[in-house]
């Protein structure tokens, strides 16, 4: 496989703060990757590196197969843009898209070659003698992605590019970007903390946590299969159930106090006998049923139904904590009911209480 980008042991620290910690990321030849976490985790640090924009402390960057590690942003191969739209206001949008090329002393013909091409696939073409201040936020992160477009590079960074939009705009910018994507197989790092970004946009996603990926995978491999607790909790609206306090005897079933499931079907390691595990349970793979199933099901009771439109949230009381589960929004569910959890623990996590990594 041929990687675009590499990341060889980076290390980041700010005086006596290591902020990235021996970090190393390959990313193949038109692979959209997305950088995911809370806010200080390191993620958009460690897109500046990879842009030029902080010198690292130890580790070499690859772009391309050249290294990269002391090079200047400019000759890097790469276009980047903002969360800030960061647009010169006395431009017309034409004057900032080929502000960079003019700089660079591209010829004019060349210039207005690459500003129509980038019109055309933004859909910015009327807006081309407006200046940014007659532009809305989505119209300006338009022109934001335009000026890294005319720099014809094989890989573009994004920064937050869509946190300053309201949440129709973010939705449909989200769907320009892919498809800009599919049209133009660049090489493509994205940051977000937006979870749905993420898993709407990438091939792959990084889960970061202080300075470290936790997981790098493909985003169903990540909802279904977390590689630790932490994963399993940052990524799904609403949060992954996690029932604490449970036993394994024997790798055959999972005891929750009065409560035992039984393991068949779960698709992790070797279980074995433990004394401390963490059970998750995503709200979507839980069935809400009237009857008991031995070794299959969850006594519960209803605390509050939460109509969200096209399905309902329904939080209920079962092994000694708080669930959620979502229901079809027609089949409503009274405060106080009586009802039975059922788990299918094919699509189930367990956790070792003391690592939180996945069993």
């Amino acid at each position: 496989m041929t990687h675009s980008i590499e990341v060889k042991d980076l290390t980041l620290n700010f005086g006596s703060v290591s902020v990235l910690k021996n970090m190393n990321l390959n990313v193949a030849e038109g692979e959209f990757v997305v950088l995911l976490g809370p806010s200080g985790c390191g993620k958009s640090t460690l897109l500046n590196c990879l842009a030029g924009l902080l010198e690292i402390t130890d580790g070499q960057i690859f772009i391309k197969g050249k290294n990269v590690t002391w090079a200047e942003p400019s000759e890097r191969g790469i276009g980047m843009v903002f969360q800030s739209y960061a647009l010169y206001p006395q431009m017309t949008v034409r004057g900032n898209l080929s502000f960079g090329l003019k700089n660079a002393r591209v010829p004019q013909a060349e210039i207005d070659k690459r500003v129509a091409r980038a019109a055309e696939i933004l859909q910015i073409g009327p807006l081309l003698d407006r200046k940014p201040a007659a532009l809305s936020g989505g119209q300006r992160q338009r022109v934001a992605i335009g000026r890294a477009l005319v720099r014809d590079v094989d890989v573009f960074l994004f920064d937050e590019p869509l946190s300053n939009l309201d949440a129709k705009l973010r939705s449909e910018l989200r769907v320009e970007i892919k498809r800009l994507h599919a049209q133009l197989n660049n090489t493509m790092v994205y940051v977000t903390h937006d979870q749905i970004e993420a898993l709407t946009l990438a091939d792959r996603i990084a889960v970061m946590r202080g300075g470290i990926i936790q997981q790098l995978a493909a985003p169903q491999e990540i909802y279904n299969r977390p590689a630790n607790l932490f994963v399993a909790g940052f990524i799904g609206s609403p949060s992954m159930n996690f029932l604490h306090g449970a036993t394994v005897d024997g790798g055959q079933a999972i005891q929750l106090g009065d409560v035992k499931l039984s393991l068949d079907g779960y698709e992790g390691g070797a279980v074995g006998t433990r004394d401390k595990v963490i059970l998750g349970l995503r709200p979507e793979h839980l069935v809400v049923q009237d009857h008991a199933e031995p070794g299959r099901t969850i006594a519960a009771v209803v605390e509050l139904d939460e109509p969200m439109g096209a399905d309902s949230l329904v939080w209920l009381k079962a092994a000694g904590g708080q669930m959620s589960v979502r229901v079809p929004v027609e089949r409503r569910m009274d405060a106080g009911r009586q009802v039975h959890l059922k788990v299918d623990m094919s699509k189930a996590s367990l956790f070792d209480a003391g690592t939180e990594t996945r069993i």
